[in-house]
């Protein structure tokens, strides 16, 4: 049942090294972006030694895709946000699987995130986020395979609903994490009274059971909030020290990439990036320009966190260092378009999926020392 709560094979070379600068930018005035912000210092940490390959482009005929998952035999599922549609590629080939009934599009609204089940295997549940006609929500559908491996999408199961929708700003990633709950990021919808607001699902990080109660050890106590003061999250993923990281769009500057801390209030509509405020946790890279960036799906492999950029149209690469992050580097810049999503397949390499509307594709890479 659900529980309804009310209270963002060629060698790439590098396009260039964002440039970190150690001052604080002043405040800008705008309504839209509140505070001061800096982008952190260089750390010790440094570029990335690893080189993304491009290895082949999937000409599959996507219309906005939106997420990815894989089935532990190597099959892709994908979202397509106005469609509606769930899409298998294998073999180089897209099929429809079914449509997700309920699912209500406009804006920035529609079919978003996807995540498989840890326990996929013996369950088939597919975690599905979209935009119904009131909300944004979470629901969960059987995704069944018969003896020649055609799959098929079962009736969905909403587990949790009151998520506020608007035509921006509705989050959508969701993942579950090392301990097997369920993380779903969230935007603020336009109603920037919510992100600071523990009692609002809007701007936040929610932690989730496979059933959609809060998890146990949440900070708040029986409360999904797992952490606050956020824009509009956008990817999630988590570093090999089990450490949660978050891509989350600023607004007309300040793109951010976070350190998820449990209980952290990340600033969200007092401050963008890194002022350095008390009581409020700074990005631990920020693009201040947010036409390099508008970062969406985030991947980290071998250290290294990947995100698709929107706006920026290219791959930007972030090497990590236990809590640090170093100089972003940016690779496809404007030869693909805007990237909407980066996962790691079970085979080790990277898939993007565009965002063209042309239609769309998928690009796979491999990434090599």
């Amino acid at each position: 049942m659900s529980r309804h709560w009310v209270i963002r094979r060629t060698h790439l070379v590098p396009a260039f090294a964002l440039t970190l600068i150690l001052g604080l930018a002043s405040c800008t005035g705008s309504p839209s972006s509140p505070g001061t912000a800096a982008t952190p210092q260089a750390s010790a940490t440094q570029a990335p030694t690893q080189t993304p390959e491009l290895l082949q482009k999937l000409d599959v005929g996507l219309q906005l895709p939106w997420s990815v998952a894989f089935l532990p035999d190597g099959t892709a599922v994908v979202s397509e946000r106005d469609s509606a549609q769930i899409k298998s590629i294998r073999d180089g080939k897209a099929t429809t699987v079914g449509e997700v009934p309920g699912v209500v599009p406009g804006g920035e609204g529609g079919l978003l995130g996807l995540a498989l089940s840890p326990t996929f295997a013996s369950d088939r549940w597919l975690y599905a986020y979209f935009t119904s006609a009131g909300d944004n929500r979470v629901a969960r559908m059987r995704l069944d395979a018969d003896a020649d491996g055609k799959l098929a999408l079962g009736q969905p199961e909403v587990i949790f609903s009151g998520i506020s929708k608007a035509s921006t700003h509705n989050g959508g990633r969701i993942r579950f994490g090392p301990d097997g709950f369920l993380y779903v990021g969230t935007g603020d919808s336009q109603r920037r009274e919510q992100p600071q607001d523990i009692n609002a699902l809007g701007g936040k990080i929610l932690r989730l059971t496979p059933e959609g109660q809060p998890a146990a050890g949440n900070p708040f106590g029986d409360n999904p909030v797992y952490s606050y003061g956020h824009r509009n999250v956008q990817g999630l993923a988590w570093d090999a020290e089990g450490r949660l990281w978050a891509s989350e769009f600023g607004p007309d500057v300040d793109d951010e990439l976070n350190l998820i801390t449990p209980g952290g209030n990340y600033g969200w509509p007092t401050v963008t990036g890194a002022p350095g405020r008390s009581g409020l946790i700074d990005a631990k890279v920020v693009w201040p320009s947010t036409s390099d960036a508008s970062p969406s799906g985030l991947e980290i492999l071998e250290g290294v966190a990947y995100t698709g950029a929107l706006r920026g149209q290219r791959l930007w690469a972030v090497p990590l260092n236990g809590e640090a992050a170093g100089s972003p580097v940016a690779y496809l810049t404007g030869q693909y378009g805007r990237l909407r999503d980066v996962a790691r397949t079970p085979d080790g390499t990277l898939w993007i999926l565009s965002n063209n509307r042309n239609p769309d594709f998928v690009l796979i890479l491999g990434v090599a020392d």
